[in-house]
């Protein structure tokens, strides 16, 4: 993969993939739902340890304390 710079927030950094659950999901982080892709724009934390995922498109998914989803990140290799 190469250097990606997204216009709208000006960050630079390598799109990855990473293995997540409802502790370490990210704003910002796109993951595929039946071959849809979304992008996370809020994460809202309910009881139980779940999570509210709500998408740049409206839509939502709670996710369980125990569900994994993969996901691709924007990661800048330079910063640890």
């Amino acid at each position: 993969m190469g250097r990606l710079v997204i216009p709208a927030t000006g960050r630079a950094g390598v799109l990855v993939s990473v293995e997540i659950d409802a502790g370490s999901v990210r704003r910002g982080d796109q993951v595929m739902i039946g071959g849809w892709p979304f992008t996370v724009r809020d994460i809202v934390a309910l009881p139980h340890g779940r999570k509210r995922l709500d998408f740049g498109d409206g839509e939502s998914l709670i996710m369980g304390r125990r569900t994994v989803l993969w996901a691709a990140r924007l990661r800048n290799p330079r910063i640890r």
